[in-house]
């Protein structure tokens, strides 16, 4: 019988005392931590004018995240986009503590394999202070969606923040966490 071991507690077990001789740190506090993972999704063409149906687009994130993502909202009126003052733009979602180290564990084990045509990730994702964004240009390759009940393909960008001051730092993490990057050429 297999045990499963969630991330968090193989975090704090096996991955900070790893970190912590690869970076040559002795305080564990030290060590850097995935600290929020935002879930973003434009709604783009689903909204013209201000209305639209985009119902979808929040159920598929809602059913992705186990969280009810909020609605953003345009602040300023842009008339060459067609985008009016407070039209719906996007839809957001920010994951903390357990939901976040479920969604990083589904995303390791889960995710990354059903991607057609993965090759690893680049490591020229990360934003120059540790954090690193990934997107998706489906969404049906979580597990929670249903293929066969899809109407619309939509993207979505999973920005993952860490306590990294720099990007060596965040591949270190993300590494030892499990992600599968790109060998570099050599």
């Amino acid at each position: 019988m297999s045990k499963t071991i969630n991330l968090k507690s193989r975090f704090t077990e096996e991955i900070i005392p790893k970190l912590k001789e690869i970076l040559g740190e002795k305080n564990s506090i030290a060590i850097p931590k995935v600290t929020k993972i935002t879930i973003n999704s434009g709604l783009g063409p689903h909204v013209q004018g201000g209305k639209g149906d985009f119902e979808f687009i929040v159920e598929n994130i809602a059913k992705i995240t186990g969280q009810k993502p909020v609605i953003t909202k345009a602040k300023k009126a842009i008339s060459n986009f067609k985008i009016r003052e407070e039209n719906p733009v996007g839809v957001a979602v920010t994951l903390r503590g357990k939901r976040m180290y479920d969604f990083l564990n589904k995303l390791i084990n889960i995710v990354f394999p059903r991607v057609r045509d993965f090759r690893g990730l680049s490591p020229k994702s990360f934003d120059g202070h540790g954090n690193y964004c990934i997107g998706f240009t489906e969404h049906i390759v979580f597990p929670e969606i249903s293929p066969d009940d899809v109407i619309h393909l939509h993207g979505l960008q999973v920005n993952i923040s860490t306590s990294a001051e720099t990007d060596e730092l965040g591949f270190e993490l993300l590494k030892s966490l499990g992600f599968p990057f790109k060998k570099p050429n050599t």
